[in-house]
């Protein structure tokens, strides 16, 4: 088992939380849009064995610091993940991202693509999926505002069959897992945070569509759960028709978050992809 270290970095002056394990080329982990760098604890020891992994806590997020009217957009938390790695002394890395992470990945490579070598997505948040549009309209909404900002003192069953409509098997949730997308929920800033990432969503992602395709030639690993209720599996091929050198792996009965239901294949996969030959545009499947 791996030692992980927990560490702070100052990134334009907010202090940015990340989980430090291992020896080799560095790999980051980017967290969804409720989430932490706890989400990736069944992975980071695995990954360690031949990577430097650094899983942060994005801004206003985790044990990250909380800035009032942060920029929320894609792009801005984009340039302050390049920031990040600037103060760690980062000059090239592997990328893995989940949901909206994965979002926050796709526009990091395109906004600086020698800055990363490769990306593992795991259902990313893309233009090409519509699944969530009526639940990003309803959270824009008075109503749909004031809701989110009572989720943090809801009572734990609710929160926990909330983190079950993510799992493709909602028995696999663990309290961890529960832990990992609700404990930051109640610091201040928090949920205003996550509203203005909501309130611009359909900016960002008509953003983030004409910067696919600086990414065609990227090697990128797609991984995502056939049960995913909450970014649509059909929208994998709109990416691969995109990304050139591009491999998708399908987990059947698995849900939104594929590396924590079932980390097992998952860190096997990253492991290969991370460990493997570049794929020419070819080859790719």
């Amino acid at each position: 088992m791996e030692y992980i270290e927990d560490g702070f970095v100052i990134v334009n002056g907010v202090r940015l939380h990340y989980r430090k394990a291992g020896h080799g080329p560095p790999l980051l982990l980017l967290h969804g849009l409720v989430g932490s760098a706890h989400n990736w604890r069944k992975n980071i020891s695995y990954l360690a064995r031949q990577a430097t992994v650094y899983a942060i806590d994005l801004p206003n997020m985790g044990e990250s610091d909380r800035i009032q009217g942060l920029d929320a957009s894609l792009e801005s938390i984009a340039d302050r993940v390049v920031s990040c790695m600037d103060a760690l002394d980062l000059k090239v890395v592997d990328i893995a991202g989940h949901s909206h992470g994965g979002a926050v990945t796709m526009m990091l490579a395109a906004r600086y693509p020698n800055r990363v070598r490769r990306m593992i997505l795991f259902a990313p948040a893309n233009p090409y999926c519509n699944l969530g549009h009526p639940l990003i309209g309803f959270y824009q909404t008075p109503v749909g505002i004031w809701l989110a900002k009572q989720v943090p003192w809801l009572p734990r069953l609710i929160k926990s069959t909330a983190v079950g409509r993510m799992y493709g098997d909602p028995t696999r949730v663990t309290n961890e897992a529960v832990d990992g997308y609700t404990a930051g929920l109640r610091i201040p800033g928090t949920i205003d945070h996550i509203l203005n990432i909501v309130r611009g969503w359909h900016a960002s992602m008509a953003r983030l569509r004409p910067a696919l395709g600086v990414l065609a030639e990227k090697p990128i690993l797609l991984i995502w759960g056939d049960r995913d209720r909450a970014v649509g599996l059909s929208s994998a091929a709109e990416l691969q028709r995109t990304f050139m050198r591009s491999k998708l792996i399908v987990l059947p009965g698995v849900g939104h978050i594929p590396f924590e239901e079932m980390p097992e294949p998952c860190n096997r996969a990253m492991m290969d992809w991370l460990s493997s030959p570049l794929p020419s545009a070819s080859a790719a499947a």
